[in-house]
């Protein structure tokens, strides 16, 4: 079997998680994830419907973009995504959504405090935001990159554009973005009522290093 093929079906299923929990509309959005032991990545085709996403739609590149299998053109993000995958060998999977809470903390270029405990659970602290960046080159992942070196996050507020997170597999990526939109929906509507309790960074500090290393099975 290609090393590709089951994690073209992994990576087809994951896009179902994004109409799921409302993180996409249309064709927009995007999961990718890199290919172990190769210099390869698996990511969504470009402006298909994600009613048509099964694995024999996946479309693998290398980590400069290149179409290696597939018949469709790969995603407009595909450069973005590569150039992480090239900066930041400790990452397996990215996503792209236009989820509307966090695109909306985007739009403003204003990072998400940390003002629940979930935040500091899974982003490490505040939610930073990235510099306004066209797409087409790698000047979208140049921005994610230099974002995340300096963050424990797990999400970047890309300015003027919405959310990328990175996981050390797909499937954490993909956790990433739904729990960031739940975050940035439930801070939005804290601020409708005055202003939350940024959570102290000692106590920010403890809540990190139990959830990723002792919380679940």
């Amino acid at each position: 079997m290609s090393p590709t093929a089951e994690l073209r079906r992994t990576v087809a299923e994951l896009h179902r998680e994004l109409t799921r929990y409302e993180l996409v509309t249309w064709t927009a959005g995007n999961v990718s994830a890199r290919v172990p032991g190769h210099d390869l990545m698996v990511i969504k085709p470009s402006g298909v419907s994600y009613d048509e996403l099964g694995p024999h739609a996946m479309v693998v590149t290398d980590l400069h973009g290149t179409l290696k299998e597939g018949e469709l053109a790969p995603s407009s993000d595909t450069a973005a995504h590569a150039y992480v995958y090239r900066h930041m060998p400790e990452v397996g999977g990215v996503v792209h959504t236009h989820s509307p809470y966090a695109t909306a903390w985007a739009a403003r270029g204003e990072p998400i405090p940390c003002v629940l405990t979930m935040i500091a659970d899974e982003f490490g602290g505040d939610i930073p935001v990235g510099p306004f960046a066209l797409i087409g080159d790698d000047s979208i992942g140049k921005g994610i990159v230099d974002t995340l070196s300096t963050s424990r996050s797990k999400a970047v507020l890309m300015r003027n554009h919405g959310p990328f997170t990175v996981g050390e597999t797909a499937v954490k990526a993909v956790k990433a973005a739904v729990l960031l939109e739940d975050v940035a929906r439930t801070v939005h509507f804290a601020l409708q009522l005055g202003k939350p309790d940024v959570i102290d960074q000692q106590h920010v500090d403890r809540l990190y290093e139990r959830y990723q290393n002792v919380y679940g099975q």
